[in-house]
């Protein structure tokens, strides 16, 4: 499949393009196919629809984002690897929060606001970190190591420990998934599907992301923090606009929290513990535009009576975005 696909994107810009669009769908669509095949023979198993909502789910929603990765590393395409997530987490916040607030204040629940806001802040915190201190266990410096990619791990499995235990604790703060049962066939039928959407839809835009890459004359690490991040970003999107239009936006803010979480902890981590992840120009800014935009959303709704992200606020985020990206297309 690889040598089809180089042979075609040698037709032109075009063929790219195309091949970048054909990849989104394929991944969001494989996603979905393996959410729903994997759910139906989790309840089969008897576990419980919260459990499944908080697991298989939310693991399926950092798919595009982990599948994409993954295909990165594997054709040494590393600053994509890095920049799919930071450039991820970044839309997510400035752009995805941002545009729900305008449309509507986005309400917070005390779990947010105490527990996953500040993760969320330590996950861009030690990005920055991993590439800007040396490693004390003898790696090379200026890079996402194994040693931190198992650190990463760590956290995420504390993440996943601590929410699953809130849900069985406060069961109230948690809204079930509502899974479908299908016959195991037809489930098995849809994880294997997705499994090729995913596949092939990862190969699409790793190697396309390069080609326009090349052909533009700028670094994959542009391209990966704006075509390929808010491509990968699209099931959040879609997310926060039908909760935004629902008047339930609190809904919207979990998603994209529990998302960048999810991003940096599990799809980054597993990408280092496989190869280690050479940092790329700018790197350091990235990072701390990441953090900074947890941090806003956290001053946000910590500093009025009603907890929310208002319009302000949005606005607020959308244009440091704005200032963000121009600043970093300026100076590629």
């Amino acid at each position: 499949m690889d040598s089809l696909i180089e042979s075609l994107l040698s037709y032109g810009w075009w063929v790219a393009a195309l091949f970048i669009i054909i990849g989104f769908v394929a991944l969001v669509k494989g996603a979905d196919f393996l959410v729903d095949g994997a759910s139906a023979i989790a309840k089969r198993s008897g576990i419980s629809d919260l459990v499944i909502g908080l697991t298989v789910v939310a693991f399926g929603t950092s798919m595009p984002e982990f599948v994409v990765n993954m295909v990165s590393v594997a054709e040494g395409t590393t600053d994509l690897a890095i920049t799919n997530i930071l450039g991820s987490n970044i839309i997510n916040t400035f752009v995805i929060l941002g545009l729900t607030a305008l449309v509507y204040p986005i309400a917070s629940q005390k779990r947010s606001r105490d527990f996953d806001i500040p993760l969320s802040i330590i996950a861009g915190v030690l990005v920055f970190a991993a590439v800007v201190i040396r490693s004390p266990w003898g790696e090379d410096g200026r890079s996402i190591g194994r040693i931190g990619g198992v650190i990463l791990l760590l956290m995420f499995a504390y993440f996943l420990y601590n929410t699953l235990r809130h849900a069985k604790d406060h069961p109230e703060d948690t809204e079930a998934e509502q899974i479908k049962l299908i016959p195991t066939r037809r489930a098995i039928a849809l994880i294997l599907g997705g499994f090729v959407g995913l596949v092939v839809g990862g190969e699409l835009i790793v190697k396309s992301a390069v080609d326009i890459a090349t052909r533009c004359g700028v670094s994959e690490a542009i391209i990966g923090l704006t075509v390929v991040a808010l491509g990968t970003s699209l099931p959040e999107l879609a997310t926060s606009v039908i909760a935004a239009t629902k008047k339930n936006c609190d809904i919207a803010l979990g998603n994209v929290i529990g998302s960048n979480i999810f991003n940096v902890f599990f799809v980054l981590g597993c990408s280092a513990v496989v190869s280690p992840l050479p940092a790329y120009s700018g790197i350091e800014l990235d990072s701390w535009i990441a953090a900074l935009g947890s941090m806003l959303v956290w001053l946000f709704v910590k500093t009025n009576r009603e907890r929310e992200i208002k319009r302000w606020g949005g606005a607020i985020l959308l244009l440091i975005y704005i200032g963000y990206l121009t600043y970093r297309l300026m100076n590629v």
